[in-house]
């Protein structure tokens, strides 16, 4: 009986030890939980902290990517100019896909959708350049082509002013070798006496005419015939001293209608011929001291001039 209780009490000492040992054990096996725990989640949130900076990463390439393209894009269209305007409706087709990605990077997002819109927008972009260097060749060779026609227009307009000059020159020469040719031509002031001589004067008191002198060459290319010339005798103050102020009194030049102070009609044969004609003054008519011109005119020629003074 002692034996026995003396069991219990050894059994009833060793449960408390037991008990408390136990307890340890679950303590220590929690604790090694809670710790595995932290480090997974400070694992986990390390590897998500890893993700939104590898994610933030891809963003910025893309962003840059994205950049680099409508930078690219714009020089292009700087670099071609107005040529760029003939692809305006593919232009506002890049500028729409770029702002679409742009909201896309700005928002929530998944990087291979937006990679794809990116690619996309790559093939877009360079169909556009393609296209601006085809325009630009198909233009250079226009504007070489254009450049080469004008050219020749240019050859072929002075070509066509030294064929013309050639022409006038040519022209001119036959109208000179037409015309009448005058030599020794002298206008002299004369006074009349009463013996019927002449003597030449400068005093304009004395003045009773004016005598006009000169030789017409020999000219074989001339229509033989009558020919007209009339002679205009301007005072100092360019006035012309006229037979009389109406139409009868005058004759045309180049279109221009002039008033005469002499006409005479001469038989020109084609060989030289002297000839003098005279010009007579009225007595009422007041002359002026200074430089009194005379100039000969037959057709559409001026054939000679000459000057006297009188004082």
């Amino acid at each position: 009986m002692e034996n026995e209780k003396n069991n219990f009490e050894i059994k009833d000492k060793e449960m408390p030890k037991n008990s408390n040992l136990w307890m340890y054990i679950i303590l220590v096996i929690l604790a090694l939980g809670i710790i595995g725990l932290s480090i997974k989640l400070i694992s986990v949130k390390n590897e998500m902290k890893g993700l939104l900076v590898e994610k933030e990463v891809q963003r910025t390439e893309l962003q840059k990517e994205l950049d680099s393209l409508l930078i690219q894009h714009q020089e292009i269209k700087a670099e071609y100019g107005e040529l760029s305007d003939s692809l305006s409706s593919k232009d506002s087709i890049i500028q729409a896909n770029a702002i679409e990605i742009k909201k896309l990077l700005n928002t929530k997002w998944e990087y291979y959708k937006i990679k794809k819109k990116l690619n996309r927008l790559q093939i877009i972009s360079q169909g556009y350049i393609r296209q601006m260097d085809s325009i630009y060749t198909v233009n250079h060779q226009l504007t070489e082509e254009n450049q080469k026609i004008k050219e020749e227009i240019k050859i072929e307009k002075r070509k066509n002013k030294q064929l013309q000059q050639t022409k006038e020159e040519l022209k001119n020469k036959v109208d000179a070798a037409a015309t009448l040719q005058l030599f020794g031509l002298k206008a002299t002031p004369v006074h009349k006496k009463g013996s019927g001589k002449e003597r030449s004067t400068d005093k304009i008191k004395r003045v009773d005419r004016v005598k006009v002198c000169f030789t017409i060459g020999k000219n074989t290319i001339i229509e033989p015939g009558n020919k007209t010339i009339y002679i205009r005798i301007a005072r100092p103050n360019k006035k012309i001293l006229v037979k009389g102020r109406g139409d009868q009194y005058s004759f045309m030049y180049k279109g221009e209608k002039l008033q005469y102070s002499i006409k005479q009609t001469i038989n020109y044969q084609n060989q030289a011929i002297d000839q003098c004609v005279y010009w007579n003054r009225r007595s009422t008519l007041e002359l002026k001291p200074g430089v009194y011109h005379v100039d000969i005119f037959e057709g559409d020629h001026e054939i000679g001039s000459a000057t006297f003074t009188l004082k």
